[in-house]
């Protein structure tokens, strides 16, 4: 029998229907870098509840899971999302809080991360106040981008809308918060639209 770790996460759903403490395997391998997501765009209080929400959804939803899709976390940042928007007022109040004072409490536990990506306290300030203007749809493009380090693929996916929509919204994010830092793109990737 080949070892849970061996297998990939639509063989492990697989499992899981048949064997619901297999589901295990998928939790252990997605939660800590889901939480983190879920922690910066909601804060440390709603990070466990949405966490275990997104995966209590996912296990109901085992039978649905389309197994053609070897890579499970397009659809748990899926779930996350639509659970993170029941809480959108939370995130615009932290953003609007971390523009106002400069800071961030949750970046400060990651801080080698976020100083790669914006390195001064009023940048800091400035992009929250770029993510608390963007629509929701855009914010959510942007940040699954940025923060759960998801290609264009997997964040069509996750979000139900096809690539091309993504990358227009990712679009229009970027260049509202290029616009509010002044020329610096938060959320570069290697992974441009027309190029390579």
């Amino acid at each position: 029998m080949i070892a849970d770790t061996d297998m990939d996460d639509a063989e492990v759903i697989e499992r899981a229907r048949r064997d619901p403490a297999a589901f295990s395997v998928l939790f252990d391998r997605h939660a800590p870098a889901l939480h983190r997501y879920v922690t910066r765009r909601l804060g440390d209080s709603l990070a466990d509840d949405v966490v275990a929400d997104t995966f209590l959804a996912a296990f109901r939803r085992l039978g649905r899971y389309d197994t053609a899709h070897r890579d499970a976390r397009p659809w748990l940042y899926g779930i996350a999302a639509n659970l993170i928007g029941k809480h959108r007022r939370s995130e615009i109040r932290a953003y609007r809080a971390l523009a106002r004072t400069g800071v961030d409490e949750v970046a400060e536990s990651y801080a080698d991360r976020v100083e790669a990506r914006v390195s001064a306290s009023a940048a800091h300030r400035e992009l929250a106040g770029a993510l608390a203007v963007l629509s929701p749809k855009d914010r959510e493009v942007l940040l699954m981008i940025a923060w759960a380090d998801l290609g264009y693929e997997e964040v069509a996916r996750a979000l139900d809308i096809p690539v091309g929509t993504v990358r227009s919204r990712l679009h229009r994010a970027r260049r509202k918060t290029r616009e509010a830092l002044g020329g610096v793109d938060p959320s570069a990737t290697k992974e441009e639209p027309g190029h390579g």
